[in-house]
């Protein structure tokens, strides 16, 4: 399987603090039957200036510390970039590491804030497109308004945003307005890829088997591993 959103670089957000810690991230998501992870530490203005230069460097030491350590996972790069009006500079500095391609188009992994849409998120989201950017929602089923509403994704949906639901949200590991929420985009046919969304062994491990399980019986098996296999290695471009 492939994680196209998880945070196992030690030290660099609210992932694991230590190289021992994402070292044991790395070796469970092996275990769980993941082979390609990519990282996608924050860029959250204020909180995590993170840049494409800073996160490819601290990528390439955790790959060579994996293969040293005989840890048979591939990193590959990128950020979950929280919306902001941020986003316009780093994107003009080339700062901002993308996730991979979609029809041509270059795919942003964008975070909202958890508890509300903001007014205008849809502004910056139709800029993006008409920079040949287009945005991949995380976990949108675990924002708040989205939760309650449904309809405050319609927005991004109608602009042609992919949607990552976190594979942990539909096996019930974030409650059941989340699984609730996650079960109804599956169910609407709208969402792109599952991902772990890992930061930690305790509450958020790098899993997906356990949510992919649980989609198959929403959307089917087949649909369920285009979700963590096929799908993110085309936006990868890599073999499934």
């Amino acid at each position: 399987m492939i994680d196209l959103h998880c945070h196992l670089l030690p030290g660099i957000d609210d992932g694991p603090e230590t190289l021992e810690l994402a070292l044991q991230l790395a070796r469970h998501a092996v275990a769980s039957g993941i082979r390609v992870s990519t990282v996608t530490p924050h860029m959250h203005a204020g909180r995590y200036e993170n840049r494409a230069t800073s996160i490819r460097r601290a990528a390439a030491e955790f790959q060579a510390v994996l293969d040293r350590e005989g840890i048979g996972l591939r990193i590959r790069v990128a950020a979950e970039v929280r919306l902001d009006h941020e986003v316009l500079s780093w994107i003009a500095e080339g700062q901002v590491p993308f996730l991979g391609r979609w029809h041509d188009e270059n795919v942003m992994l964008l975070e909202l804030p958890h508890s509300h849409v903001p007014v205008g998120a849809d502004k910056l989201v139709e800029w993006l497109l008409r920079q040949g950017i287009r945005p991949m929602i995380a976990h949108p089923e675990r924002n708040k308004d989205i939760m309650r509403s449904v309809e405050k994704l319609l927005p991004f949906v109608r602009l042609g945003c992919l949607l990552q639901v976190t594979a942990g949200a539909v096996a019930g590991s974030f409650g059941d307005g989340a699984r609730i929420r996650a079960e109804d985009l599956l169910g609407k046919g709208w969402v792109t890829v599952l991902a772990s969304d890992a930061h930690n062994m305790e509450s958020r491990p790098p899993e997906l088997e356990p949510g992919r399980s649980a989609a198959a019986a929403i959307v089917g098996e087949a649909e369920s591993w285009n979700l963590v296999r096929h799908r993110p290695a085309e936006i990868l471009e890599v073999n499934a």
